[in-house]
């Protein structure tokens, strides 16, 4: 090695050192545009979930993908849940017990949507996420009676943050996504 790159690497160095030693903070995940988070512990879910944009990171990670995509036509969908079993039962803002993915119509893909926290009822008070209370209990087979807190931040859910359901969120194409006007009885 030469003697000239070293300057320079002593220079990258130096300038690392100042900046911590100066408090730069480290780089901050942003929420979607035109996403708020109600609450400022949801940036931190957001940090820990944001490589989940890839299907292959979250099946890798242990959520199991599932086929069964929630959509109720009153409320809207939920999308397809990957669920990691290790995460039932936890209410950390950084370990979601599933994250959820609704079809592309356009692309054929499934995008990362939400994320949601399940916690079994064992007769304890409902628990509360980001000072938000949980929704349920309701049984869910085959996890059982849960509680479930929803968080939409990666698609906007004009209902709300914490809705369950997004009206959205669409598991079969809508007329209106392929330029169609819908169909009138």
């Amino acid at each position: 090695m030469s003697a000239r790159p070293r300057p320079l690497m002593a220079a990258f160095a130096l300038a690392a050192v100042t900046s911590l030693a100066l408090g730069a903070a480290p780089a901050v995940a942003k929420a979607p545009a035109g996403h708020d988070f109600p609450h400022p512990d949801l940036k931190k879910t957001y940090e820990a979930t944001k490589k989940y944009e890839s299907e292959q990171a979250a099946i890798a990670d242990g959520y199991q993908r599932t086929d069964v995509c929630v959509e109720e036509p009153e409320l809207g969908g939920m999308g397809y849940h990957y669920v990691k079993p290790a995460n039932i039962g936890l209410t950390d803002p950084t370990k979601p017990a599933a994250v959820l993915y609704a079809p592309n119509h356009k692309t054929g893909k499934r995008e990362l949507v939400a994320v949601e926290w399940v916690v079994p009822n064992t007769g304890q008070p409902r628990p509360v996420l980001f000072d938000h209370p949980f929704d349920g209990p309701a049984d869910i087979p085959p996890v059982g009676n849960v509680y479930t807190l929803h968080a939409w931040i990666y698609k906007k859910n004009p209902k709300g943050v914490f809705t369950p359901y997004n009206p959205r969120v669409h598991c079969t194409p809508c007329a209106e996504e392929h330029g169609k006007q819908p169909q009138k009885p």
